[in-house]
């Protein structure tokens, strides 16, 4: 038997008011706040303890959503963000990759109950991109990981058909690192071709596919994070 539908959560919904979303998925992501805050006591998914300090991290899941193109991957999706706000906002079919089975799990039933088109998926981005069903066949792909942007990159990439945009959330970028990026991204058939900056050091990077990515990426499990691409090793331990 499902589970029924809960309300939506209050200062979420006030929240999402006040930034000026319209009624109607503003409610549905206030029941989407609400799922997450009933789960977080069994599964950890956000340090966000309250409705209006978890609606931040949905707002700012909301300024991807001009670029947003369907079909939609979020590698390492966790809690859902920035996946579920985007596919509520945009109508986006959305596949929520996440390694860790129980989150899976809940990410699968989140989007039952909010009746979002998609899936999730318990696999790591460096095996699901070996899978021919996933590789090379999104319009977009984010990821809202802390690893260096040069890692990301190459967990994210590999997803894209061409023309597909790979959307980087980022905070601060040294010259360093956004050359790395620079970098990579033509190694793994893509293009940097945008960065929007936001509020504070708050920033978009977008990776837009130009040809296939080669057979070598990404490469073994972990080692995107441990030697990213292009970036000094020193830089990238």
């Amino acid at each position: 038997m499902s589970r029924p539908v809960p309300l939506p959560e209050p200062d979420a919904l006030a929240a999402f008011a006040a930034a000026g979303i319209d009624a109607a998925l503003a409610e549905r992501l206030a029941v989407y706040v609400a799922l997450v805050l009933d789960a977080n006591r069994r599964l950890n998914l956000t340090g966000a303890k309250t409705g209006a300090a978890f609606a931040v991290h949905v707002l700012d899941a909301l300024t991807l959503r001009d670029r947003v193109a369907s079909p939609l991957i979020d590698v390492g999706s966790g809690n859902g963000v920035p996946g579920i706000p985007l596919a509520l906002a945009t109508g986006a079919r959305v596949v929520l990759l996440e390694p860790i089975k129980k989150r899976a799990t809940f990410l699968a039933a989140a989007l039952r109950t909010l009746g979002i088109e998609g899936e999730a998926v318990a696999l790591r981005a460096e095996d699901a991109a070996r899978d021919p069903a996933l590789r090379g066949g999104f319009g977009t792909a984010t990821a809202r990981a802390v690893a260096s942007a040069p890692a990301v990159a190459e967990l994210t990439v590999p997803f894209l058909e061409i023309g597909g945009r790979a959307l980087l959330q980022r905070g601060s970028l040294d010259p360093l690192e956004r050359n790395a990026v620079a970098d990579a991204a033509l190694v793994l058939g893509a293009e940097l071709t945008s960065e929007r900056l936001l509020d504070g050091e708050r920033r978009v990077l977008v990776l837009e596919k130009r040809v296939p990515t080669g057979p070598r990426f990404p490469r073994k499990n972990g080692i995107p994070a441990k030697r990213p691409l292009c970036m000094p090793r020193a830089a990238g331990v």
